[in-house]
């Protein structure tokens, strides 16, 4: 076995890439990646800077990857360590550059061990101890894989890495037949709240339809642009997703690409951005050129419910924080990431402090857990 690094992911194309296990997940596939790259999103201009860790065998067949990336900051990693950088440097260290294991600007979990289905654990472990050697030899302070799977965990401990537990709102589908059904499972107070709001944001004198990437016009797309640039902007973040970027997902990835648009005659004036897999929905973007009474909670949640119901879609992963989610059937659900860092006394430094914050965690998801709007 022998391993490489490449800084595009298209000397590689969709073929080898996707036939790599954990990229039926929409946010590795190849078409997802490749989009970021082809069409400014990522690069030196905004610190992502692409460094595909590839495992072949003698002959040139891939084994196995990781979605590594060279990182000037830690914007996009919804993993936060801004105070890590800060004490790093205030000892007199360097913080930037570091590596991460990640989905730029997604903070969806996924396979960051991305394998050929017939290889062992030797290529899982060859893989984390060749990022480590990279970030050693590459003078980096630190490396980290956000967001794995439960299973990558365990590899990444078994390392050496430390662990670090977070959370997010996520659904599960209890094989809900209907929307109703879901309501029903609900206590009295919610499902009422529910029905208003839904009631709200059907009053607005709009059109409210669901659409999958290839069947989105032009028209569409500019318009589910100018959204997601209104809200970033509107809280002050940097949108670094272009709109041929979004265009290229519609038409590279088809039915795994899913539009709620709200419009008034045939002009969008409200929309939200999904993914899907198999299994799971993933809930992205919002905005609106007008502010509608619950048209926010309609597209960005009771549309994805509806959809996940219809299509049998196990789970309803709506992005991250937003304790508001709780009350409409979204659940505290553990997420993780590992970190390895190069000074041995930061690194001990930060082992206690996961320790402590561990523990805040898991007493805030099990307080959480107690507002649960299901009945039983």
């Amino acid at each position: 076995m022998r391993f490489k690094v490449t800084e595009s992911i298209e000397v590689l194309g969709s073929r080898q890439w996707n036939a790599l296990k954990g990229t039926d997940n929409p946010f590795l596939c190849y078409e997802f990646l490749s989009a970021l790259e082809r069409h400014g999103c990522i690069g030196a201009h905004v610190g992502w800077l692409p460094r595909y860790l590839l495992a072949e065998d003698e002959q040139g067949n891939l084994l196995g990857a990781v979605p590594l990336y060279l990182k000037y900051n830690s914007f996009g990693e919804f993993v936060f360590d801004w105070s890590w950088a800060e004490a790093w440097e205030r000892a007199g260290g360097r913080y930037y550059p570091k590596l991460v294991a990640a989905v730029p600007f997604s903070p969806v979990t996924g396979s960051r061990l991305l394998l050929r289905p017939d290889v062992d654990e030797t290529v899982v472990h060859g893989l984390i101890q060749m990022a480590m050697t990279l970030a050693k030899e590459w003078g980096v302070s630190s490396l980290h894989w956000l967001f794995p799977h439960q299973r990558e965990m365990e590899w990444l401990g078994s390392c050496g890495l430390l662990l670090r537990q977070g959370y997010q709102f996520h659904w599960r589908n209890r094989g809900y037949r209907d929307f109703e059904e879901f309501l029903a499972a609900l206590s009295s107070k919610r499902r009422k709240e529910v029905r208003r709001e839904r009631r709200q944001a059907q009053k607005q004198g709009v059109d409210i339809k669901v659409i999958h990437g290839n069947e989105t016009t032009d028209l569409e797309w500019h318009a589910m642009y100018q959204f997601y640039q209104a809200t970033f902007n509107a809280k002050g973040n940097y949108p670094v997703l272009t709109l041929p970027f979004f265009k290229s997902l519609g038409q590279t990835m088809g039915q795994a690409v899913i539009l709620a648009l709200a419009t008034r005659g045939n002009q969008p004036i409200a929309g939200a951005l999904y993914l899907r897999s198999q299994d799971t929905l993933y809930g992205r973007y919002w905005g609106c050129h007008e502010h509608l009474a619950g048209m926010h909670f309609e597209l960005c949640y009771y549309r994805g419910l509806e959809y996940c119901i219809e299509h049998r879609l196990q789970c309803f992963e709506p992005g991250a924080q937003g304790e508001h989610k709780i009350s409409r059937g979204f659940l505290p659900t553990a997420t993780w990431s590992a970190h390895w860092l190069s000074d041995s006394g930061f690194r001990g430094a930060v082992a206690d402090f996961l320790a402590q914050e561990r523990r805040m965690i898991r007493n805030a998801m099990v307080e959480l857990g107690e507002h649960s709007p299901y009945r039983q």
